[in-house]
């Protein structure tokens, strides 16, 4: 309830949802507004830079994958419009090299799915002075293998081959763990 509380001091509670996955979208944009948001939803890239140019709105919560695009588009065209907006990235595939990259566009916080409306909400009003808790559980060595292999194809912008000479690796063992999900 603090969260409500905190959402009462701004004078601008317009939120903007963008993800793909229209049951997740329906079930957060109806928790979002029984928390105080004026909720407008997209599914798409296209259609969030689209509102964003209409209104920009005061958050955002995107998701990083998209049918037709990166949702860090999204986040990108929200700081040019509203720079003191803040906006936070959802994603299922979650790594360290795209955390980076969506605070560095601009993102506040990187949520991994499915997260709760309720941790949506702490973390698009967070202070910046709050840190966050050191996870329970360090990374395997197989994840931590898998971020830095991440974090190269990040940095490649996502070309497989380069990454691949860069990791003096083969390009086809490189994409079948670039196919792969994350390891635990």
């Amino acid at each position: 309830m603090g969260a409500i509380a905190e959402l009462t001091n701004h004078p601008d509670r317009s939120l903007l949802i963008v993800e793909d996955d229209k049951p997740f979208l329906e079930r957060l944009s109806r928790a979002m507004e029984t928390r105080g948001f004026t909720v407008t939803s997209c599914e798409s890239v296209a259609e969030g830079i689209s509102q964003i140019g209409k209104s920009a709105p005061a958050f955002a919560v995107v998701d990083l994958r998209l049918g037709d695009g990166n949702g860090l588009d999204v986040v990108s065209a929200l700081k040019r419009k509203r720079p003191e907006a803040r906006a936070i990235v959802l994603t299922g595939y979650g790594n360290i090299a795209t955390a980076v990259t969506a605070v560095k566009m601009g993102a506040v916080d990187y949520l991994a799915k499915p997260a709760d409306a309720d941790d949506v909400v702490a973390a698009l009003l967070a202070t910046t002075s709050e840190k966050s808790e050191l996870p329970q559980n360090p990374m395997s060595a197989d994840r931590v293998r898998w971020e830095h292999i991440q974090r190269i194809y990040e940095m490649c912008n996502r070309n497989v081959s380069e990454t691949a000479r860069r990791l003096n690796m083969h390009r086809r063992t490189l994409q079948r763990i670039l196919a792969k999900r994350a390891p635990k």
